[in-house]
This record gives C-alpha cells, sequence and structure tokens, in this order.
C-alpha cells in the first residue's frame, strides 16, 4: 500500500500558529515526531516548514503532509506551489484535498487529476483526500485510476469509528489517516478506557490511540505540550489484548465533532 510509506503516528498541527506554536512543533522534533501534518487553511505552513530547517535534520527525515483547501480546487499545482513556497521546501511527501468541493457543487472528476499531474511533476511524493466518502472515493479512481491515492484522512475516534467508510479505503489500498482521534480531548473521563489503562498502567488517551494504531489507522493528533505530546507518541508501545479490543469497540455511537453544514453527506 502506498499508504504504509506514512508515518503512523504525526503531529496535526491545527492550532500551531505563532511563536509558540513553532516551539511547540520544534519539541514534537525533539521528541521524535517527523510527521507533520499542516493545510492551507491553518495557517502553520510557514512554521512547519521552519521548523523542518531550524532543526537541521536531513529533509529526508521528515514527512510533511499539506492539503489543499476548497478555494484552490481550480488552481491546484499552483496553490502547491504556493505552499511550498511558504514552507520553503521543493516538495511536500503528500498533498491531500481537504474537503470534496462544498455541496459538491464542482465534481471529483473536474480536479482530482490536476492533483494527479502535480505527484506526476513532483510537488509532491504522494497524493490523497481527506473526508472523502466511499462516493467520493470511487469518483477519484474512476478518474485516475487504483493505486494512485495514500490515503484518505477523516475524523476516526473510539466513539466514531467509521468502520463503513475505513473498510472501504482498505478494500481500495487507502489508508485511514485519523483526525482527531481523541474526540476533541473527550476520552480521559471514559470508564472504560481508563479502567483498560489501568490495567496496562499508561493514560486513557494513550488506550485510545493505541486501538486505532491496532486497526491500521494513521494517527495524527495535536498537541502544544510536551507532555502530551510525549505520551501521544508513547501509544506506539501500548499493547492491547483482544478483551481490551472488543470493549473499545463497544464504545462506538457515531459521535462526530467535524460536520459542516456543507459538508458531504457521511457514510
Amino acid at each position: 500500500m502506498l499508504g504504509d510509506q506514512i508515518p503512523a503516528v504525526g503531529l496535526g498541527t491545527y492550532g500551531l500558529t505563532g511563536n509558540d506554536g513553532l516551539s511547540s512543533m520544534k519539541s514534537a522534533i525533539l521528541f521524535g515526531y517527523r510527521h507533520l501534518d499542516t493545510a492551507q487553511t491553518y495557517g502553520t505552513e510557514e512554521n512547519a516548514g521552519q521548523a523542518v530547517r531550524e532543526s537541521e535534520l536531513p529533509r529526508g527525515s521528515f514527512f510533511i503532509t499539506t492539503k489543499i483547501t476548497a478555494k484552490n480546487l481550480g488552481r491546484i499545482r499552483q496553490s502547491i506551489r504556493e505552499s511550498l513556497t511558504l514552507m520553503g521546501l521543493d516538495h511536500a511527501d503528500l498533498v491531500l484535498i481537504h474537503w470534496p468541493a462544498p455541496y459538491d457543487e464542482v465534481s471529483v472528476r473536474s480536479y482530482i487529476g490536476d492533483l494527479a499531474r502535480a505527484q506526476d511533476e513532483g510537488l509532491c511524493k504522494l497524493i490523497g483526500i481527506s473526508n472523502f466518502t466511499r462516493r467520493h472515493i470511487d469518483e477519484a479512481i474512476a478518474e485516475i485510476g487504483e493505486n494512485r491515492l495514500a490515503t484518505n484522512q477523516f475524523e476516526q475516534h473510539v466513539y466514531l469509528q467509521n468502520r463503513v467508510l475505513e473498510d472501504h479505503c482498505m478494500s481500495a489500498n487507502i489508508r485511514v489517516t485519523a483526525y482527531m482521534p481523541l474526540a476533541g480531548g473527550n476520552v480521559s473521563g471514559d470508564a472504560v478506557l481508563n479502567a483498560i489503562a489501568q490495567k496496562h498502567g499508561v493514560a486513557a488517551s494513550q488506550v485510545a490511540l493505541a486501538f486505532l494504531l491496532n486497526r491500521g489507522s494513521i494517527i495524527i493528533p495535536k498537541a502544544s505540550s510536551r507532555a502530551r505530546q510525549q505520551s501521544n507518541l508513547a501509544a506506539k508501545s501500548v499493547k492491547l489484548d483482544a478483551q481490551d479490543l472488543e470493549a473499545i469497540a463497544g464504545l462506538d455511537c457515531g459521535r462526530r465533532h467535524i460536520n459542516p453544514e456543507w459538508g458531504p453527506a457521511w457514510d
């Protein structure tokens, strides 16, 4: 799978703006993060590029993702060049379409080919999608072919496990990237997660992240504090047993946090 090239744990950078945001990214790099997830609408592309450069580590050590906003769907390649200029990088490792066009007013087929051409031209190593439903995925594949899309990034956490969409992605060899993997910070008070966490001597948040990693999802939790960054990264080492996984699977209740009025009709 192309998505296997994406590091399993990344740093979500939404909100990490200004000098404080830059400091947070630099501390994450010191702790071992090499996957930074930004977007044209986050206002964090410049910080992500600066954090990479100031780390003095080789560019090849990092995996940088950015996302194209809806207003740029008619000028994808030019907008990627602008993002690269802002980041001070010569390529991105992954570029995603952030959302299908609002209200589906523009068809996937009208812009997804331009994203594929950006990859062909070397502007990015991998391409993918975000917040795409099964229908949108199928439209994209029909236009650019199979095995071009590395990942579909969408909201996924213990309360919104999104199994139908997850299965559809996996059947098309598209990795899932889970955003909001900690359900907006609402997992720490969960009795089921806390009982499992106590059994393993870890935090409830680490259990929630380990559950997604066990399912094969890539996770990009946002974290500004050093303690939270370390905790999230350490979730890779948490080993859940079959009883744990069954209990967590039972928490799925379809609780969605990100649901704009102009967004897609979710699966």
